[in-house]
């Protein structure tokens, strides 16, 4: 009887210690990216990116509102185009692929894209959200035991965080994702983590399987004329 009770002892003591661990995780890596208050003060980011991909190069400018719209002006291979999106729409322009007009984005690809608007940490924001946190302690990423954490949202839109603990700063983020009626994976790396003058710190570079993203330029709180998020039909 001694013995069950020193097992379960030891249960309960270590369900805490995984609680415990979890709210420091987030509590450091909220420090490591500039605070709660930095964070609060950004209401909208405008910046430019360059993509080098198979030779080409794409550049892109974009300009968010935070959770209420987001505009990205894409160039390449010396035609432009652009996406808008909003907290109820999207429209896309891509005269690369052979448009000759803005079309309407899927239901699909507008929930998706969602989680882009909004500005702040996902570690910020969650509880206020209504999302689910889940720890599952270390997972290696190229030679890295990273704290593993899930957040899922009302909707089941999923994603899984692997933040370093070195610095406490994601370097991995995989979202679960609804294209065409059918569920896909998309990986996403981050590093050159730079201190902003606003107090904040942001990744410069984010790789995916599409190729390695730059950020050559980065304003925080500029002026925005809203007008650009609209399209005329």
């Amino acid at each position: 009887m001694k013995f069950k009770i020193l097992i379960l002892l030891f249960c309960l003591a270590s369900t805490g210690a995984v609680g415990q661990t979890a709210d420091e995780i987030i509590a450091r890596h909220i420090e490591a990216i500039g605070g709660r208050d930095n964070w609060a003060r950004v209401k909208s980011i405008r910046m430019e990116t360059l993509m080098k991909q198979q030779g080409a190069e794409i550049r892109t400018s974009y300009l968010l509102v935070d959770r209420k719209a987001m505009r990205a002006d894409v160039s390449i291979m010396g035609m432009s185009g652009y996406t808008v999106i909003t907290t109820s729409e999207g429209w896309s322009f891509s005269p690369w692929s052979g448009q000759t007009k803005a079309e309407a984005m899927t239901p699909d690809d507008v929930k998706n894209a969602q989680e882009s608007l909004d500005l702040q940490d996902k570690f910020l924001t969650y509880k206020d959200l209504g999302k689910k946190l889940d720890y599952f302690g270390t997972d290696d990423i190229d030679g890295t035991e990273c704290y593993k954490l899930k957040m899922t949202g009302k909707d089941g839109f999923e994603t899984t965080f692997y933040i370093d603990p070195d610095n406490y700063q994601v370097i991995k983020q995989v979202q679960k994702l609804v294209a065409n009626g059918q569920e896909m994976e998309n990986a996403s790396y981050f590093s050159d983590f730079t201190p902003l003058p606003e107090g904040i710190v942001v990744p410069m570079i984010n790789s995916s399987d599409w190729g390695s993203t730059e950020t050559t330029k980065i304003e925080i709180n500029p002026a925005v004329d809203e007008s650009v998020f609209k399209i005329a039909r």
